[in-house]
């Protein structure tokens, strides 16, 4: 990285759920993000790391800015507000098959609070859009600030416009050498990975509140000294009773189910055999308690 000229931090802010995660995985082009289409999925600042001819950006992926309904919620968004302060270059996105609304425009106007970041305009998911909706998306967005840097649609899921994106926000970095080595995609260390991964499995086909209720606790990673397995206990922490049983599922089937979705994805990072020991435990409105939180690291 000899020859790195430009390096800084962006993070992309918007409603929850217009694929900010998706985008930062394929922008680092490896999954360091959890996705899901359940809103409010990215619970911590995560930083991915993306190495280009001319520089090197962190792409540091947050939640999405909501209205608090528990302390929970209220952290997270203070913890936007904190990477907000931080960082080089905003990237605001938008869905291309939605139309701009209210909570865009209350997003828009509060970066206003950020005069030292350079900002930038992102239409996404225009995989899944008309030409006019995009269009239209484009104007609507254009109109929102006078002070955009750049308005770019583009399409995570298939690549469209991501090289157009990553050397226009390469461009805004102050002047630097590499942040982190070369090769190195993210700081996220393995135990947060490994409970990220198994929170990404327990939240798919959830209802309702459930997806907010559930958080994962890594107890243990470690090596047998016997075999080429390694072991891996987790805790999948809820807030109620009722919840516990329906993530373990008729005769534990739906655990059973989150388990092997995990444990082939934990293999994959950590390039070993897994065994992967999973308990559901009950921790009453941990949302809400700010003793329950601490424990559970926000």
């Amino acid at each position: 990285m000899t020859e790195t000229t430009r390096s800084g931090f962006v993070t992309f802010v918007g409603r929850p759920n217009v694929g900010k995660s998706t985008l930062t995985n394929a922008l680092v082009g490896e999954k360091v993000a959890i996705t899901s289409d359940k809103p409010q999925t990215t619970r911590r600042a995560i930083r991915g790391i993306l190495n280009r001819p001319g520089g090197q950006l962190v792409i540091v992926d947050t939640p999405g800015i909501h209205r608090p309904r528990t302390l929970l919620g209220e952290r997270l968004n203070d913890l936007v507000e904190q990477v907000l302060g931080d960082v080089d270059v905003i990237g605001f996105c938008v869905p291309a098959t939605e139309k701009v609304g209210p909570g865009d425009r209350r997003i828009a106007e509060s970066l206003d609070g950020y005069p030292r970041a350079r900002k930038v305009a992102i239409v996404t998911k225009t995989d899944a859009a008309e030409r006019a909706q995009i269009t239209d998306r484009l104007l609507e967005v254009d109109g929102l600030r006078e002070d955009w840097d750049a308005v770019i649609p583009l399409s995570a899921s298939t690549g469209r416009q991501l090289d157009v994106l990553s050397d226009e926000l390469l461009q805004l970095m102050p002047p630097g050498p590499a942040l982190y080595p070369e090769g190195v995609v993210t700081d996220e260390a393995i135990e947060d990975r490994v409970a990220e991964i198994i929170r990404e499995c327990s939240l798919e086909g959830v209802r309702d509140e459930l997806p907010h209720s559930i958080a994962v606790v890594v107890q243990e990673i470690a090596e047998r000294e016997d075999s080429d397995l390694t072991d891996v206990y987790a805790d999948i922490v809820v807030e109620r009773d009722s919840q516990k049983a329906i993530i373990i599922g008729r005769k534990g089937a739906r655990l059973r189910d989150v388990g092997a979705a995990a444990r082939g994805q934990i293999e994959a990072l950590i390039g070993a055999r897994v065994y992967l020991s999973l308990h559901v435990k009950v921790a009453k409105e941990w949302q809400r308690d700010p003793k329950q939180l601490g424990r559970l690291g926000f």
